[in-house]
């Protein structure tokens, strides 16, 4: 089980909570790389044939899986993950949903909505949407985390200190992302892939799509790190910035509401604009536009601004 070459974790070895007594799937010398497969959020319960019957049959103990847990050599509380985002093998499937309950504006759309991608997974050529839409990809990987101290079963829904679902769009190749590691080994998990999310996902979902990820895992020794941090090779919104935005706004004293007006002002924009259904229109605003806090000092009104990229309808 203890390795120093190049391996591939098999998609079967996965896990649905952070759990510090997870036994490792492997065990490695800093400097190794691993490649994971990746399964996509539902566990495999939807396919490309699936219609939106089929999201009753996710059952919610069994989402987001997981695979590892991998035993980094020598990692110790206090210590820094160091994880190297090397690539992504993309599988050309994936789906986006509204899930009833779940999501920014879950109490506007009760009413569960399925949309079913295929995709190139070799050029990654934007995915179409509807009749006139098409969204620039950008592979990721949604939750990568560590075990934390805390004993017990975690849920891997919520993000933590340790990672997690951090659902952080330009974790994507190139990136690398330091965690802080709170037990021997450190304990690394990876899962819930994505074609393309923008920042917020806000429908809940983003282009759920299994895939396989490599990463190269290293040490920073009492690093003594309080939040994930990360760094990125270069540019983060090429692929989206070409024709500039559409934006629209949310202004008031909470964060939380601004960040909901600015969202449901820019799905009736989209409805109005383009003839779309407004489900469709917040699942798309899930997968490729972006939420930003661009005021937080004039009290006592913050503004969030969403960014819609309208090479989308290009």
């Amino acid at each position: 089980m203890h390795s120093h070459g190049a391996h591939t974790i098999h998609r079967d070895h996965h896990h649905f909570g952070w759990d510090n007594t997870n036994p490792p799937v492997l065990i490695v010398a800093p400097g190794t790389t691993v490649s994971f497969e990746c399964m996509e959020a539902s566990c495999g319960v939807l396919t490309a044939d699936s219609t939106v019957v089929d999201l009753a049959r996710m059952q919610p103990g069994k989402v987001n899986p997981v695979t590892g847990p991998i035993h980094v050599d020598g990692a110790e509380p206090g210590d820094a993950l160091k994880i190297t985002v090397e690539g992504f093998a993309p599988s050309g499937f994936g789906w986006t949903a509204n899930i009833p309950g779940f999501g920014l504006l879950a109490d506007q759309f009760p009413d569960p909505a399925l949309h079913i991608w295929k995709y190139d997974a070799a050029t990654l050529q934007p995915a179409l949407f509807g009749r006139h839409a098409r969204v620039p990809l950008r592979p990721f990987a949604g939750t990568m985390g560590v075990a934390p101290a805390a004993p017990g079963r975690h849920s891997v829904v919520p993000p933590r200190r340790v990672g997690g679902n951090l659902d952080i769009r330009d974790l994507s190749a190139g990136t690398v992302l330091y965690l802080p590691v709170e037990v021997a080994g450190a304990m690394f998990s990876v899962g819930d892939t994505h074609a393309a999310q923008g920042d917020g996902e806000v429908c809940g979902t983003a282009i759920e799509s299994p895939m396989t990820t490599t990463l190269t895992f290293d040490l920073v020794k009492d690093a003594q790190l309080a939040m994930p941090r990360f760094t990125t090779p270069g540019p983060v919104t090429r692929h989206l910035d070409g024709a500039g935005y559409e934006v629209t706004t949310g202004v008031g004293p909470d964060l939380w509401q601004g960040a909901r007006a600015a969202l449901s002002g820019m799905i009736d924009l989209l409805v109005r604009q383009h003839g779309m259904l407004a489900v469709e229109a917040y699942m798309l605003c899930s997968v490729c536009g972006d939420l930003r806090v661009s005021e937080i000092v004039d009290a006592p009104n913050w503004v969030v601004s969403f960014y819609f990229p309208r090479i989308v309808f290009e």
